[in-house]
């Protein structure tokens, strides 16, 4: 894992990544490269990371796994690079927000980047995929080193938001302490299950409210 992130990481990510568990989960991607196409490409497992710095976040938005089709996983949940076709949960991410925050137009790109570069750390559970195998590197280590991240951001910062939608992401509410931080919880933006809450959640609008309230800048989340 010598994927570079910003220096305000390392003193999480460093003993993080020393970790015997980290080692073999290191070793395993290593042999799936040889094997078979993974994504992201190497340089952009860490991209979370080396877009926002670690005193700056502000929101963290949590994905489950990297999208496994080609070219759209760049390490960031949720975002694909530009000119990649929106996938449907993004499509309907936009729809959200067209609906929540006024002035809000829809995008072409499903470039996240400049999400990240104000703080909003769109982190994915599992870090890496198998091409075209969905959920294939869950289980191998991930988990356990995004958790320890999840709770460090809980320990360590303060008026955190915490933006969980699906089942998958609301078990991550363990690890964030509600009384410093808020947690926002919805279905996932799925087709198959936004309709059940996700639309109308105005999380996008609630966390800055939030933000606002607690003498932190908002995100502008027009892209």
């Amino acid at each position: 894992m010598s994927e570079r992130y910003h220096p305000s990481w390392e003193p999480i990510l460093k003993p993080l990544l020393k970790q015997d568990f980290m080692r073999t989960l290191s070793m395993f991607v290593q042999q799936e490269r040889k094997n078979s196409l993974v994504f992201p490409p190497e340089n952009l497992v860490f991209n979370a990371f080396k877009l926002t710095a670690f005193e700056d976040v502000k929101v963290v938005i949590l994905g489950q796994d990297p999208y496994h089709n080609d070219g759209q996983a760049h390490g960031l949940s949720f975002s694909v690079p530009k000119g990649i076709m929106l996938p449907p949960s993004l499509r309907n991410i936009y729809a959200e927000l067209a609906t929540d925050i006024p002035g809000f137009a829809i995008p072409t790109s499903g470039d996240l980047t400049a999400w990240a570069k104000q703080g909003v750390l769109l982190l994915n559970a599992t870090l890496t995929v198998r091409a075209h195998q969905a959920a294939s590197h869950q289980k191998k280590g991930w988990e356990e080193f995004t958790d320890q991240i999840i709770h460090a951001v809980s320990q360590k910062l303060d008026n955190v938001v915490f933006i969980l939608w699906g089942s998958y992401a609301q078990k991550k509410a363990v690890l964030i302490d509600a009384k410093r931080h808020l947690i926002l919880k919805s279905v996932h933006p799925s087709p198959l299950s936004v309709y059940r809450g996700f639309f109308g959640s105005k999380h996008f609008s609630k966390a800055n409210e939030y933000l606002a309230a607690a003498s932190k800048p908002t995100i502008n989340w027009q892209v």
